[in-house]
C-alpha cells in the first residue's frame, strides 16, 4: 500500500488531488498537513511515507524554507513540490534543492499520476520540456540553503518576522514568548547564518521569498 502525504494550506485542493491520486492509485492511504509544522508532525508519525506533495507557500515553510527544511531533516523521504508557479528560476531552485519533481497545479490528474510513478520508481520528473531550461545553482544559492538549514522551524518564524519589521518585543508577543526568549533565538540566527546585523539578515530572508 502507498502512502503520500499532501501538504497544502487549502482544504478544496487538498480535497481535489486527493480525489486525482484515488482515481488512479487503488491501494493508498493519503495523510494531510496545512502547514511546515504539521508536516513535519505528520512525517514523524507515519515513517514509512512514500511521497510528500508538497505547497511552497503555507504558514511556516517561508516559500523555499519548507523544501529545504524537510530535504535537511528526512533525506531519503522523496517530495515532489505542487505549485501555482510555472517560473523556471523557481523551479530551478526547487529541484536545485532536493526536491525530485515540480508539478505544476494546472496538471491533469493522469499526467499527475505519472509524475508521481515516475517519482516512486527513483527519477525525477518534471513537465515535457522544462529539464533543459533549468538554471544551474549559483554557489551563493548552495551557501544560503546550506545555512538557512541549520535554522529549526521556531529561528526561521523569527528570522521571517525580522524581514516584515518586526521589533524583539513585537515578535515576542506575536509568538507569545518572552523578550529574553527571542534575543537568544536571534544571537543563534546570526551565529547560524554567519552574519551580525538585522539588516543581513532580513537580505538573507528576501533571498528565499519568492515573487511568483
Amino acid at each position: 500500500m502507498a502512502q503520500f502525504l499532501i501538504a497544502d494550506d487549502h482544504p478544496l485542493f487538498r480535497e481535489a488531488l486527493t480525489g486525482a491520486l484515488q482515481l488512479n492509485f487503488s491501494d493508498l492511504t493519503i495523510e494531510e498537513a496545512d502547514s511546515l509544522e504539521s508536516t513535519i508532525q505528520q512525517i514523524e508519525q507515519h515513517p514509512n511515507l512514500d511521497l510528500v506533495l508538497l505547497d511552497l507557500h503555507m504558514p511556516g515553510s517561508g516559500d523555499l524554507y519548507g523544501i529545504i527544511r524537510i530535504r535537511e531533516d528526512f533525506p531519503d523521504l522523496p517530495v515532489a513540490v505542487i505549485s501555482g508557479s510555472e517560473d523556471i528560476d523557481v523551479i530551478s531552485k526547487v529541484m536545485g534543492y532536493g526536491a525530485m519533481g515540480f508539478i505544476p497545479k494546472s496538471t491533469r490528474s493522469q499526467d499527475i499520476a505519472t509524475a508521481i510513478n515516475t517519482i516512486l520508481e527513483g527519477d525525477n520528473w518534471l513537465p515535457e520540456g522544462m529539464a533543459n531550461k533549468l538554471n544551474q545553482l549559483s554557489n551563493e544559492d548552495i551557501d544560503l540553503a546550506n545555512r538557512v538549514a541549520e535554522l529549526t522551524p521556531a529561528q526561521y518564524k523569527v528570522l521571517v518576522l525580522l524581514h516584515e519589521g518586526l521589533l524583539n518585543k513585537q515578535i515576542a508577543f506575536e509568538l507569545n514568548v518572552t523578550e529574553a526568549t527571542i534575543k537568544a533565538h536571534i544571537t543563534a540566527i546570526f551565529r547560524k547564518l554567519g552574519i551580525n546585523s538585522r539588516t543581513q539578515a532580513v537580505l538573507l530572508a528576501e533571498k528565499l521569498q519568492l515573487d511568483s
